[in-house]
């Protein structure tokens, strides 16, 4: 254990954090590795309170929530490529004068669903949302192999120009190095993550077809948050044989997730697992940066944070 790992401070950021399972999860994890680190909740409603907090850098880690990713972005002084490309974090990581920023919402997503058995190679897959949780995942996406994948907006041109946008960081951040390799088989490479699947855009009325007929569906937007939100599309476009998923988590089954269950699809799960997943790669990512050791398996660490968690979702 290094000096800087006694007595941290590590929060959520965000507004309304009240029932956010991260606490109970993370310090179910530092307890159990005995560090006498303590997460908390930073619920702030205004944006330059929000802002004051991460300046005063009070912390070793925050991670960020609605609907402060952009803010996070900003105040990183680093930024990986996962934040750059989404341009969001839910990740802040202070180390010395530096404030590194990630955002693990794709990754977070793409495992958890793995997990639950769900293939991405070749798969045509749609995502709701057009915020750095919706970039995030859909680049997820496509280095898990997924073929076509299709962005979604309330507006066309929304989705249009924020999808070009992505694609113009991409293929900069592409093109600027060497390529990073497949982490694992049925995976693409960073490179082959930009030229080798299709990328398009649409809106909730204009694209209906490709709702219809697509493999897995993602709503990456805050709608669902909410216990009497609609759903963010037309629900009956859904048919057998579909995965659904729910970005969020807060009021339990969303009104998407009912009605994908009550369409026979295939699978339909809100954010729970997802949380848990992401939860995992920020408690490594930090204990990385800390240089504080974590003597469990991914799986181990998900099992432990989903059980904190209370979440009924698969286990690792």
């Amino acid at each position: 254990m290094t000096e800087q790992s006694e007595g941290e401070r590590l929060y959520i950021l965000g507004h309304p954090v009240a029932h956010s399972k991260s606490p109970v999860m993370y310090n179910a994890l530092y307890e159990r590795l005995g560090l006498p680190w303590t997460y908390a909740l930073a619920d702030y409603a205004e944006l330059d309170d929000a802002r004051a907090f991460l300046d005063a850098r009070d912390f070793l880690s925050v991670n960020i929530t609605t609907p402060y990713k952009p803010l996070a972005f900003q105040a990183a002084t680093r930024k990986a490529a996962s934040a750059q490309l989404a341009q969001g974090a839910n990740v802040l990581v202070r180390k010395d004068d530096q404030l590194i920023g990630f955002n693990t919402d794709g990754d977070g997503c793409v495992k958890f669903l793995e997990l639950a058995g769900v293939i991405f190679k070749g798969k045509r897959v749609v995502v709701c949302g057009t915020g750095p949780t919706a970039l995030s995942i859909l680049h997820a996406c496509a280095i898990a192999g997924a073929d076509v994948l299709l962005l979604l907006s309330r507006d066309k041109e929304r989705a249009r120009s924020v999808l070009d946008a992505y694609l113009e960081r991409f293929g900069k951040l592409a093109n600027a190095t060497i390529d990073f390799p497949a982490i694992k088989e049925g995976y693409r490479s960073f490179r082959e993550a930009y030229t080798k699947p299709t990328f398009k855009f649409g809106s909730y009325t204009t694209s209906t077809g490709a709702l219809g007929s697509a493999d897995i569906i993602i709503n990456a937007t805050p709608v669902g948050m909410k216990p009497d939100d609609p759903a963010p599309f037309d629900t009956g476009l859904l048919r057998p044989g579909q995965v659904v998923m729910d970005a969020v988590y807060a009021s339990g089954r969303t009104k998407l997730v009912a009605d994908a269950l009550q369409a026979d699809c295939k699978a339909a799960f809100n954010g729970g697992g997802m949380l848990v997943a992401q939860a995992v790669a920020s408690a490594l990512i930090v204990s990385d940066i800390a240089e504080v050791k974590i003597p469990y398996s991914e799986a181990e660490l998900f099992n432990l944070m989903a059980d904190a968690a209370g979440f009924d979702c698969p286990r690792a």
